[in-house]
């Protein structure tokens, strides 16, 4: 084709509106094509010269199960930098990485499923590493950034297209595909749909992909939100991707619906374009599919419309224009520029919580770096194959001199004795080539198996010592002295195979479970105990063996020595990825595992100048009492040792910052399905308590002084302006948080909210005078009266500071807004779910299409408040819309009950609602307390007369 020959197809001509070049393509697709592109897996379309397309390229903190590729921080990491412009940068980078990739291997994809703006609600939560914030303004500033790099700055063609995770209201993994979040109208618009609406906005998402859990007792993949809020929030054409399984859990696990031809209709009614459901095979998919055709679930103008949400985004991709893609010839991975970013962006992750003076290290100081992660540079579930590694202890070794720095990893050594007395052996594996899990790349990690090239575990009178470290809760791994861990392939055998644990289903755990004088072996993945016969040692159900645990040394005698001999201790604590705490796996408890417990006190007892460095995926509770500094860092990527060594030599000032709060004791959580942040007092917003470390914390080591804050309103903006001063004598990043609170509340509010934050780089002395330019709309509130936002009219107090409780100035501004109303509830009645408050409700779905209803969370009675409900001039009846059995009880201003309605009979089905009537005098306003009685579902509750 040249500039003066037009294509023959109007959807090849680059000089088309994309839009309407989509519809000449689709109107092109016979049905059987469409069929076919609704599956993840779209195939070609020879005849029209289409090539084949792949929803999903994961790319949570790099380019991830595609093989090797740069490895950045965690994404709580990148969260805990504050710093949008560098994770602009990184996501700039992850994405012409992608596309260098592509390029030798057409397996990588470019419609990217990252970034994870699951709001970091819960510590606990499996999945906190893939998160950025607790806070939803903090949050959708990172993603936004992350979205943009990943974008491209091309005003038309994307580089890659990415897809926020996972709406909605999904923080945790016990039982996620069939637990609902109860969410409460406030907390939805507030908190949850707050992050993806502020990244959809600013205008760089492709799509979304929705959660397995349920909102409001309805599956995600259902949701009538996506319709009534993702796609009200932008013009452009959204690829809703599902979650992989999850159309089939629809009628598998959860028991939505009868038939899976109504449930894949229900959710491509309600928005999912792209079905991602058994892996490469999309038979199912597009058997459902023709079934609901047939079946009159669908038309083929509803397939049009997901149809055409996928072509928008591949001729965004510039797939059909190959001459004009500005991205097609990218060809930057692993370059040095990538390697220096990954190295800023693990320096500006680290936090600094605690410091007596102890850190910085002088340059002639003798270092101990000791504990279970002092040499490791973990990966996670969705991490890339590193290309390059450094941990703390090659860090230090790299920083300060071999000979000035020991090391003590704090493993306990020991053999396994079986009952006849002699040892677990590893045998050589001289021949056994080193293999790398995932360094191949894999469109589906989880089905990557366990190596069996190496010969299985036997016995000998020796025995190999092996190096124990119990990660927690009993959860221990075992390592071979070649380093490769114990772990156990399809065949069923244990040998040392595993560079570290990893996998979908992770090998490499063990629990000793005591059992007479002696232990039993349990293999986690498996649930089998070890056992030993003729043919080597392996995992069955039958004739577990029964050890002794053989002790050659506790890992608190080896980091005693090595603490001894030391000036200062470095106790490289925290998790394995993928061990407690992980996708599909929920944490029990804040407390460090009592292992690592163990090694830190040993090494204060054996010197008083130790620094616990916390590299974890999620926050801890431990006392920092006696620890004369503490830092925290997210698994790092690739450059986390360097970057752990510099800041510890002072090369650079910490200044991350903490981007969730660190609460002191599992005694300060809510339960982990409690998903009322306002109600449940969660979050740095609403936490009463005192927390370990609170929101937005982080030392340095300069100092900074805050002045001049001014605050006017103009139209509807709030301008804002503070200045900073480093008043230290080194140069060194703040992160200043400007932060706000309704003075006189009419409603429950946040106790601090961040308006904005601002990361600045000062030398000594120097000042930066900081604007912000705040909307009116930023004080609003979700008014559950009338449905929509509402700004209070009143005092806001405006907090300037180093985190949410270092507040360093403060002012108070009026703002006009509009006044508080009645509920006017003889008018249009009340809805049940737009409560004030509540104990023991929960809320569900009024019918598996839309709506809200409530109910009593145990199935027993629960209780709920709506204040100032306007009864005008009278009323003398009452109606209730109810399913199930039960009653409801009605009273006024705490008083007495004044009627109690109950169904006749127990109602046929779950949504087979029925009106009850009852006599209720009631005039003017009044507070009304409904309590429910017994499993009943109330949808509506009227007033008449």
């Amino acid at each position: 084709m040249t500039a003066h020959t037009p294509p023959t197809e109007p959807f090849r001509d680059p000089r088309l509106p994309f839009a309407q070049r989509v519809d000449d393509l689709l109107g092109r697709l016979t049905l059987d094509e469409k069929i076919s592109f609704l599956h993840q897996y779209a195939p070609a379309v020879e005849r029209l010269g289409i090539a084949a397309f792949r929803t999903g390229q994961e790319a949570l903190h790099g380019v991830a199960w595609m093989g090797r590729a740069t490895v950045f921080p965690q994404a709580v990491g990148l969260g805990a930098t504050w710093n949008p412009e560098l994770v602009r940068r990184v996501g700039d980078a992850v994405s012409k990485e992608i596309r260098a990739m592509r390029a030798r291997d057409d397996r990588v994809g470019l419609n990217v499923w990252a970034p994870t703006v699951n709001l970091l609600r819960h510590p606990l939560w499996g999945r906190n590493e893939e998160g950025y914030s607790e806070d939803p303004k903090l949050t959708s500033a990172i993603a936004t950034a992350y979205t943009y790099g990943l974008r491209g700055d091309h005003p038309a063609y994307w580089r890659t297209a990415p897809v926020l995770k996972h709406w909605l209201a999904h923080n945790n993994e016990t039982d996620r595909s069939t637990t609902s979040s109860s969410v409460r109208p406030r907390v939805l618009h507030e908190y949850d749909l707050r992050a993806f609406r502020e990244t959809v906005e600013a205008g760089a998402v492709a799509g979304v992909m929705p959660a397995y859990n349920l909102v409001n007792g309805r599956p995600n993949h259902v949701s009538p939100y996506l319709r009534e809020h993702l796609r009200a929030w932008t013009d452009e054409e959204l690829l809703v991707c599902s979650d992989a399984g999850a159309p089939s859990n629809l009628v598998d696990s959860e028991h939505y619906f009868d038939t899976h031809e109504e449930a894949t209709a229900a959710a491509l009614l309600a928005g999912v374009d792209s079905f991602t459901d058994h892996g490469t095979d999309s038979s199912r998919i597009t058997g459902r599919l023709r079934g609901a055709l047939e079946r009159g679930l669908l038309k083929e103008a509803d397939l049009d419309t997901a149809v055409r949400r996928q072509l928008s985004v591949r001729f965004r991709l510039g797939e059909f224009d190959p001459e004009y893609d500005p991205h097609g010839a990218t060809g930057e991975f692993d370059t040095p520029a990538h390697r220096d970013l990954a190295r800023e962006t693990a320096e500006q992750a680290v936090v600094l919580l605690k410091n007596d003076g102890v850190l910085p290290l002088a340059p002639d100081t003798r270092v101990a770096v000791v504990g279970p992660l002092a040499d490791e540079c973990k990966l996670d579930w969705y991490s890339g194959t590193l290309i390059h590694r450094s941990t703390p202890l090659e860090g230090l070794y790299e920083r300060f001199g071999t000979e000035r720095v020991e090391f003590a990893e704090g493993v306990d050594r020991v053999r396994l004795k079986t009952s006849v007395g002699v040892f677990l052996h590893v045998p050589a594996a001289e021949d056994a080539a080193e293999r790398v899990r995932g360094a191949e790349g894999a469109l589906d990690p989880a089905l990557l198996t366990g190596r069996t090239d190496l010969p299985p575990l036997t016995t000998d009178a020796a025995g190999t010592e092996l190096a124990l470290v119990d990660w927690g809760e009993g959860v221990l791994t075992l390592r071979a002295p070649d380093g490769r861990y114990l772990s156990v392939a399809d065949d069923g055998r244990v040998r040392a195979a595993a560079d570290q644990p990893g996998g979908w289903i992770v090998q490499e755990t063990f629990r000793l479970e005591p059992h007479g004088n002696g232990h039993l072996l349990k293999h986690l993945g498996t649930g089998r105990h070890v056992c030993v016969s003729a043919d080597g040692v392996k995992v069955a159900d039958e004739d577990p063996e029964v050890f002794e645990l053989v002790v050659a040394e506790r890992g608190e005698e080896a980091v005693g020595r090595a603490a001894a001999a030391a000036d200062v201790v470095v106790v490289v604590a925290g998790n394995d990825p993928h061990i407690n705490g992980r996708e599909t796996e929920d944490r029990t408890t804040l407390r460090l595992p009592e292992h690592q417990e163990r090694l830190l006190r040993a090494a204060r007892a054996a010197n008083p100048a130790t620094v616990l460095a916390l590299v974890s995926a999620y926050p801890y509770a431990f006392d920092p009492a006696g620890l004369p500094a503490v830092l925290w860092t997210a698994h790092g990527g690739q450059a986390a040792g360097t970057a752990l060594a510099r800041v510890l030599a002072g090369d650079v000032s910490p200044a991350g910052r903490l981007p969730q709060t660190w609460y002191a004791d599992d005694a300060d959580l809510p339960g982990l399905l409690d998903y009322d942040v306002i109600g449940g007092r969660q979050t740095y917003l609403y936490f009463e308590g005192t927390p370990l470390f609170p929101f937005g914390h982080g030392l340095s080591y300069a100092s900074f002084s805050y002045g001049e804050l001014t605050a006017r309103a103009e139209g509807g903006t709030l301008h804002v302006s503070f200045s900073v001063t480093n008043t230290g004598d080194v140069t060194a990043d703040e992160v200043a948080q400007l932060y706000t609170r309704s003075v006189d509340p009419s409603v429950p509010r946040p106790r601090r909210e961040l308006l904005d934050h601002r990361r600045v780089t000062l030398a000594p002395g120097a000042s930066a005078a900081l604007s912000f330019e705040v909307p009116v709309s930023a004080f609003a509130f979700w008014d559950v009266v009338q449905d929509r936002w509402r700004v209070q009219p009143g005092g806001y107090e405006l907090l300037a500071g180093a985190s949410c409780e270092d507040i360093r100035l403060r002012t108070t501004v009026t703002l006009d807004g509009e006044p508080a109303m009645a509920r006017p509830v003889v008018a249009g009645g009340l809805t049940p779910a737009c409560f004030d408050e509540q104990s023991g409700i929960e809320i569900v779905d009024r019918t598996k299409v839309s709506g809200d209803a409530v109910t009593p969370a145990d199935g027993t009675r629960g209780e709920l408040v709506y204040r100032r409900c306007d009864f005008g001039h009278g009323i003398t009846d009452v109606t209730v819309e109810v399913a199930g059995e039960g009653s409801v009880e009605l009273s006024l201003d705490g008083g007495p009950v004044l009627a109690v309605l109950s169904p006749a009979a127990p109602t046929a089905g779950t949504y087979d609602y029925v009106s009850v009537g009852a006599s209720l005098v009631a005039a003017g306003e009044h507070d009304l307390y409904l309590r429910l009685r017994g499993p009943l579902r109330l949808a509506h509750v009227g007033f008449s007369g």
